[in-house]
């Protein structure tokens, strides 16, 4: 028997949940997702999420509520009667009358190998730390943030110059696969959950733009780390001298290389760049006002040379 769900979530990672969720034949009463947001080069249109998009070429109803502590928005949530609740990257703190209103609580797909990483940037954080292996989760939500018991969990490694938005892209299927799964364990009644461990849980804050400018002292490996984890968005991010004025370089993707000098010193006619230890080659870059392109063709038009310095 198919399970009355809502679902709560707001970016394109969301999407595929959704659509997995609905095409598998269960009941998705409402979608619950953030309320449109001025976009566009203007920044005066306002624009549905991509959630609240897909929900709408479903036919799902609508609500994109600022909040949910008040009493009038908890009762419409209520009288939803649902079995369960699926939150895949809602960005709304859910209140505990909103916790216990569905039968079967709230479960949440996190895109992390908790408890590392609880919070807002998983994907960014694993990459710029470092770390060769992420994956997706399955968790009943409790108040405390990504603290609740976990279900399922679905590993995948990071490759060593994988960018945050192609971790984005593999995790997405994961996260909807795993969902599935939790929920046909829950209909069957087989569903069970193991507390967190207290040791090794880390916060992943949201990225801050005043991290977004690359430190070329970091030792080679960091740099690289920081470039693809802020790899397409926000993006990070240094200077070079165009025209005798600064002019700010968007850095996409890296790759470690050899080399050895003063930081931020472009070192060979292939945009290698010292750092504070080692080198990293950059091979996607993109001008201000222009589309990404690959480091021989951003060189044709910029014109560096060896010995200059990026900042």
């Amino acid at each position: 028997m198919a399970l009355r769900v809502v679902f709560m979530g707001t970016p394109d990672f969301s999407v595929p949940t959704l659509r997995a969720i609905a095409e598998a034949g269960h009941d998705v009463a409402a979608v619950y997702t953030q309320p449109p947001r001025a976009a566009g080069r203007r920044g005066l249109e306002l624009t549905p999420s991509p959630v609240q998009r897909e929900a709408e070429r479903l036919g799902i109803a609508v609500s994109t509520p600022l909040s949910l502590k008040g009493d009038e928005e908890q009762q419409a949530f209520r009288a939803l009667q649902a079995d369960v609740a699926v939150v895949v990257a809602y960005g709304l703190l859910l209140p505990r009358a909103i916790l216990d209103a569905p039968r079967f609580g709230c479960l949440n797909g996190h895109a992390s190998l908790l408890p590392r990483w609880r919070g807002a940037a998983p994907i960014q954080r694993a990459i710029m730390a470092g770390d060769a292996e992420t994956g997706v989760m399955v968790m009943r939500m409790e108040e405390g943030l990504d603290t609740g018991p976990v279900a399922l969990t679905s590993k995948l490694s990071i490759g060593p110059d994988m960018t945050a938005g192609e971790l984005h892209d593999e995790l997405m299927p994961a996260c909807a696969a795993l969902m599935l799964e939790a929920l046909a364990k829950l209909e069957a009644g087989t569903l069970a959950f193991t507390p967190q461990p207290q040791e090794g849980a880390l916060y992943a804050r949201k990225i801050a733009k005043a991290e977004t400018r690359v430190d070329w002292s970091w030792p080679a490996r960091d740099v690289h780390n920081h470039i693809r984890g802020l790899s397409p968005f926000p993006g990070a991010w240094c200077e070079f001298e165009a025209g005798g004025k600064p002019e700010r370089l968007k850095l996409l993707r890296s790759t470690l290389a050899d080399g050895a000098g003063e930081p931020g010193t472009v070192l060979d006619d292939g945009l290698t760049i010292a750092c504070g230890a080692g080198a990293v080659r950059l091979t996607e870059v993109q001008r201000a006002g222009a589309r990404p392109v690959a480091a021989p063709e951003f060189l044709r038009g910029a014109r560096l040379s060896t010995g200059m310095k990026l900042s």
